[in-house]
């Protein structure tokens, strides 16, 4: 069983910036991925960045040269950094992890983009 426990979401000007953190219950060494979904109002859940190996990737064109992720192993946490907010960057941001061929989910953190 593995619990994921997002934060730092909230309402920012566009332009703004939010970094959302997820700390895993158990070694995210032991991941096979780890990662950063979201979902907006009306659309589907998408990957926007995930850790399959050491390296991180940006998976949404969207909003690649905006959004970083990066991890703290130490802290078995994963962080996203979101600079220059745009108001369709908000959305539900859920922390995903996949752990012995199981998918787990945070419960998710929302994050408002004002125009």
């Amino acid at each position: 069983q593995v619990q994921l426990l997002e934060s730092g979401g909230g309402l920012v000007q566009a332009g703004g910036s939010l970094r959302l953190s997820c700390v895993a219950s158990r070694s995210i060494f032991s991941f096979n991925m780890m990662g950063w979904y979201r979902q907006a109002a009306g659309k589907q859940r998408e990957l926007v960045a995930s850790f399959t190996d050491s390296s991180g990737t940006i998976n949404a064109d969207s909003v690649k040269g905006r959004f970083t992720i990066s991890r703290d192993n130490a802290k078995n946490t994963v962080f996203l950094q979101m600079d220059r907010l745009k108001p369709e960057d908000t959305a539900v941001y859920y922390c995903y992890a996949r752990f012995r061929y199981n998918d787990y989910w945070g419960q998710g953190t929302q994050v408002t983009v004002s125009s």
